[in-house]
């Protein structure tokens, strides 16, 4: 099992939960969030300087099994991907186990219903 978790832009978001969709994710969470990167700019309005460096993101969280990280991580990449810097990035770890709450079920069938597999 594996956790990924992608922070992306905001405006991709809408993209990337239906490219999830289509991959076969059925379930994930997700989270507004800032940031900051190397990027430095300013801008300047009614002779106000203000920092525009924090840059908002969503951060997206998915649970899967081993055979869903490829087509999980390329769905996120094409349809996240506007090809300019800040378009963001994806983590990958390993999960040891998980259990369903509901049922005790254990391990890889703790995520999926196997009639909608």
């Amino acid at each position: 099992m594996k956790k990924i978790e992608a922070i992306i832009r905001k405006t991709k978001f809408d993209d990337v939960k239906e490219a999830l969709h289509k991959a076969g994710i059925e379930f994930f969470t997700f989270w507004d969030v800032r940031g900051k990167g190397n990027a430095h700019e300013g801008r300047i309005y009614r002779g106000v300087a203000y920092d525009t460096s924090t840059i908002e993101r969503i951060l997206i969280s998915i649970y899967c099994r081993d055979k869903f990280l490829k087509p999980t991580i390329d769905a996120i990449m094409e349809s996240a991907k506007t090809g300019e810097i800040g378009d963001g990035k994806i983590f990958v770890s390993d999960i040891e186990d998980s259990y369903r709450i509901r049922t005790g079920e254990e391990g890889d069938k703790s995520l999926y219903n196997p009639g909608g597999e």
